[in-house]
């Protein structure tokens, strides 16, 4: 089975401060790959790169069988690659709808028509319909983070990068967001999760990739990533 993204060699420099060096992996379309790592260890840029929010020093990327490596962020996410912010970055100005139609419009190259019925689906499926009409600068925190993963939804994506929707949520919402994640998931859309949440990643993914100083330390089934004697030695000290 072709992979839906493909990712070799990447590396990102800012100056002489090597951010990811030479990380390789593929997703397979439908799977859930968590990608773990301490702070600092290149997560986030890995997400910049793979969305084209930065460009790369060195490396590949192919999505769906197309290179995207020269892509900028408009054009991958009109093939199909969304993501969320860790720190959630709604149109404060404009309506949860509004919101999610302009991100089903420009990202997802709907019609208008077509756009306002999938925003209604998509708010359907996270949970959001009695805030539709809401200014989404107002929201809660909780309510802050639906609406990153509904923005994203609207864009009709392949795939999607999910930037830490769990961090700062007590139990009870993290368990919310595994199955609002899982629900997604079952829709067609392929996930790439970044989470700090551990019992997130070994509960709710196929596979781990684990990240430290740029580099790729591990990548497989989550326990065993989580067992692999590097990831130990970087979290645990062991």
């Amino acid at each position: 089975m072709a992979a839906l993204l493909r990712v070799a060699g990447l590396s990102k420099a800012f100056g002489a401060l090597q951010v990811t060096q030479d990380v390789s992996f593929e997703v397979q379309a439908g799977e859930i790959l968590g990608v773990i790592g301490p702070n600092g260890a290149g997560k986030t840029t890995l997400f910049g790169l793979l969305a084209g929010n930065i460009p790369p020093s060195a490396g590949r990327v192919e999505f769906a069988g197309e290179d995207i490596t020269a892509a900028p962020a408009h054009e991958r996410a009109r093939l199909g690659l969304a993501r969320t912010f860790q720190v959630p970055r709604p149109f404060g100005h404009m309506t949860v709808f509004e919101n999610l139609k302009t991100a089903a419009r420009f990202g997802g190259n709907l019609s208008d028509e077509e756009a306002d019925a999938w925003v209604e689906r998509v708010l359907a499926m996270t949970g959001m319909q009695s805030t539709a009409d809401q200014l989404a600068g107002r929201l809660p925190l909780l309510m802050r983070k639906r609406h990153e993963l509904a923005r994203a939804l609207a864009m009709k994506p392949k795939l999607m990068l999910v930037d830490e929707v769990a961090a700062g949520l007590t139990d009870q919402e993290v368990n919310q967001f595994i199955q609002l994640v899982q629900s997604i998931r079952k829709s067609g859309v392929t996930i790439i999760w970044i989470e700090h949440v551990m019992k997130t990643m070994l509960s709710a993914t196929d596979r781990l990739l684990a990240l430290h100083s740029g580099r790729l330390l591990a990548i497989g089934k989550p326990q065993d990533v989580f067992n692999h004697p590097d990831v130990r030695r970087v979290y645990l000290g062991a």
